[in-house]
């Protein structure tokens, strides 16, 4: 991948709407670039943003911005509603730490359920709002109004709102993790990368559903890409169950941050760990915003929001650690950068390229699972982050460069 400051954006061949790629045509797989112009050729669609993390994904790709002029399509959001960072940088430094952090990691796996398991019971959020000096501490406020909203929801998920409290809090699986990171002056960060569960998956699939028997959208090359349209009874309940679900993952993310945090205060009795503000982003979202003197629907797949001053977490796989970013407000992005490295290649040919030794060797140093469970999340798998982020250098400025030292997988 080129790292040049200078060769991006460049302009997506063929495609309809102005696409424009912070990627080269010939380091992207030809199915997404297929896939990308696809969506540029949806006659609502005002233009699309390619992010260097790009990658095929159902329907839309993932690292795609989408600009729409009153529409919106669920799969240029994704089934993961919501999904997600969450980071915050704590009083610890690597002096303080043990030179073996299994217990760390063992203490954090019994706080927090990881793949399909849940919570017992729901996280008593009242005993959230106890814990302070960490943003995660907000994670209880205005709960039973949020809570309240459920009732509101698509008719067919009303008997999954004890499942989904349980699941709020806990992390799910894939290329979902916890970390525990040191930075380059050797302060240790936390962070964690979830979305909205079940419940989030559930509205979108239905959504996706009604969207696809709509007539306007029997035309289109792919099913996939359906739309709901501006001022009809069916885009209103879409952003009705989305704004909910967005929400549902971001509360998410801050019970298990706050749970994180419980676990490494109780793995440092003798020291006063204190925790900064917390960065909550979204990166499987949809937002209004104005663009020029426009006002248009952006959908960020893979993508977070990069404008001026706004801070985001660009993650690599599990052992390459992460970027810590502030926007620079490129408008040329729609205010967007990547959500992290990107796969370079499927699950399934992962698991039939690498081994467990390769697991072992690409994971050196690093404190967490080395079984056959997690080798398609093997380093290899992912685009190089370095390049990464480097290949956005005029879309965001870096804060820290983070090296992990412990991840927990579903």
């Amino acid at each position: 991948m080129s790292t040049e400051a200078h060769a991006f954006p460049v302009p997506l061949s063929g495609a309809k709407a102005p696409t424009l790629m912070w990627a080269h045509e010939h380091e992207v797989d030809a199915a997404a670039l297929q896939q990308l112009r696809n969506i540029a050729a949806l006659p609502w669609v005002e233009g699309v943003r390619v992010m260097p993390d790009v990658h095929l994904g159902k329907g839309a790709t993932v690292g795609s911005v989408i600009a729409m002029r009153d529409a919106v399509s669920p799969n240029a959001v994704g089934v993961d509603i919501g999904c997600g960072m969450i980071g915050v940088r704590t009083s610890l430094t690597v002096e303080d730490l043990p030179d073996d952090l299994h217990a760390v990691r063992s203490r954090i796996e019994a706080a927090i359920p990881v793949g399909f398991h849940a919570h017992d019971e729901p996280v008593d959020l009242r005993r959230l709002r106890s814990i302070v000096g960490t943003g995660p501490a907000e994670a209880g406020r205005g709960a039973d109004a949020f809570w309240s909203r459920f009732g509101a929801l698509h008719g067919r998920v009303s008997d999954l709102e004890i499942r989904a409290r349980r699941q709020l809090g806990t992390l799910g699986g894939g290329n979902h993790f916890i970390e525990l990171c040191s930075d380059t002056e050797g302060r240790i960060w936390l962070q964690l990368h979830s979305g909205s569960r079940n419940i989030g998956k559930t509205l979108a699939e239905q959504h996706v559903a009604v969207a696809k028997r709509l007539e306007h959208n029997q035309g289109l090359v792919d099913r996939e890409l359906a739309v709901f349209l501006g001022g009809t009874p069916e885009m209103d309940a879409y952003l009705a169950d989305l704004w909910w679900a967005q929400e549902y993952a971001a509360r998410s993310r801050a019970v298990m941050m706050t749970l994180v945090v419980d676990a490494v205060r109780a793995s440092f009795p003798d020291r006063e760990v204190t925790f900064e503000e917390a960065v909550n982003v979204h990166h499987n979202y949809v937002a209004v915003e104005h663009v020029g003197d426009q006002e248009l629907v952006v959908t960020r797949k893979g993508a977070i929001r990069a404008g001026a001053g706004d801070l985001g977490l660009i993650p690599g796989s599990m052992g390459t650690g992460s970027y810590i970013v502030r926007g620079l407000g490129n408008l040329e992005s729609y205010w967007s950068a990547s959500h992290g490295a990107g796969r370079r290649m499927s699950r399934t040919k992962a698991k039939k390229t690498f081994t467990l030794d390769d697991l072992a060797a690409q994971t050196a140093g690093v404190e967490c699972r080395k079984d056959a469970g997690v080798l398609d999340e093997i380093p290899g798998a992912y685009k190089d982050l370095d390049a990464v982020v480097a290949a956005q250098s005029d879309l965001v400025e870096v804060v820290a460069r983070l090296t992990t030292m412990l991840c927990v997988k579903g």
